[in-house]
């Protein structure tokens, strides 16, 4: 299977300057890029050599890059028989999206086509976030919202040019919408490609990467009681300017429509109760669920049962068995638009066996 990477953020985050160093470097890795063709900038010409094919350009160090003629789909196909007929060779592809495109469809791809998910399995979501001018793009657009709201991995960019605390609320409010996602403070495209590729954001693994401080507020994480959070959050947090950042307007994140929620319980789901009440607000809520992952005790089985959704598309598989005198938890993230929180809440907690 051919891993793939999609590399999303707003116009300036830095998808190119990231791109031309994953294209020019000598990782050893022979990449395919797939470019949107109205892309800000294309790549520089001084580090393509030839044009194999119309849309096919061979870079020098072995890395092949394509623009999208048609969809996605024509596109990674059509990728897929040439490297099978032997004419290109790549280890890989990364898939720069324009700065205003939702990543939602482009992952849907990777599951809903048969002929893409025989040759290529879906790594992770990449998204750059220019920390100058986030709070403003994040005011304003529900693109850049969504592209969070989708991450696996999120870089900020451009952080010398803000103070550390504008980082700092930059990073919280980020950290509200997407606990899932770790978040890099990065200079000038300079990404360890370890941080970039075989992430496996897409694997249903048995551990639910939350931050733990966003998870011992339990299901009850409101995003109503902020400033009792932050204060409290104070006195046992390791950044500095923790204890003043309210003067920085620290709590207006709660009204960004991109946002996230953990439910979790200790008492055993009802399998076929979940999946009624899942299935009932995929079909309701599905446009608006964004990324969604839940490592669960269900009853009749001694092993862990890992879900993970986007859209309206869900996935389940059993993990491994409980360990002897693991706490059995079941803990599930929603990341979406406008979810009603409360309503998710309550019809979970009536699934309980």
């Amino acid at each position: 299977m051919i891993p793939a990477t999609v590399l999303t953020g707003f116009l300036g985050s830095g998808k190119t300057t990231l791109l031309k160093r994953l294209l020019s470097e000598a990782h050893g890795m022979k990449i395919a890029v797939i470019e949107n063709e109205f892309g800000e900038e294309n790549i520089d010409n001084d580090i393509l050599v030839s044009e194999t094919t119309e849309n096919i350009i061979q870079m020098s160090n072995g890395c092949v890059c394509c623009t999208i003629r048609e969809d996605l789909r024509t596109t990674l196909r059509d990728l897929a028989e040439r490297r099978r007929k032997k004419e290109i060779a790549f280890d890989r592809v990364v898939i720069e999206t324009t700065g205003l495109a939702d990543p939602g469809p482009v992952a849907q791809t990777f599951f809903m086509d048969d002929e893409v998910a025989e040759s290529f399995l879906l790594d992770a979501i990449v998204t750059l976030v220019d920390a100058k001018h986030a709070a403003q793009q994040l005011n304003d657009r529900q693109e850049v919202r969504r592209q969070i709201g989708f991450a696996d991995q999120i870089f900020i960019t451009k952080s010398d040019l803000v103070s550390p605390a504008e980082l700092d609320a930059l990073q919280h409010r980020i950290k509200h919408m997407n606990p899932r996602a770790p978040q890099h403070v990065v200079h000038f495209g300079q990404v360890p490609l370890k941080e970039v590729f075989d992430l496996r954001g897409f694997n249903l693994n048995a551990k639910l990467d939350i931050d733990p401080d966003f998870l011992s507020e339990g299901s009850d994480h409101g995003h109503h009681h902020h400033h009792d959070h932050d204060h409290e959050h104070g006195e046992h947090c390791d950044h500095p300017s923790h204890a003043h950042d309210h003067a920085h307007g620290h709590h207006h994140h709660h009204d960004d429509d991109v946002k996230s929620f953990v439910f979790r319980t200790n008492r055993s789901l009802d399998p076929a109760k979940l999946e009624d009440f899942l299935g009932a607000i995929v079909d309701v809520y599905g446009p608006r669920m964004l990324r969604y992952k839940g490592v669960l005790h269900m009853k009749g089985t001694d092993h862990k049962v890992i879900f993970q959704g986007v859209h309206q598309l869900m996935g389940s598989d059993l993990g491994p068995k409980w360990a002897p005198g693991e706490q059995r938890v079941s803990k599930m993230v929603f990341i979406g638009i406008d979810l009603p929180k409360d309503l998710f809440l309550q019809g979970l907690s009536q699934c309980h066996a």
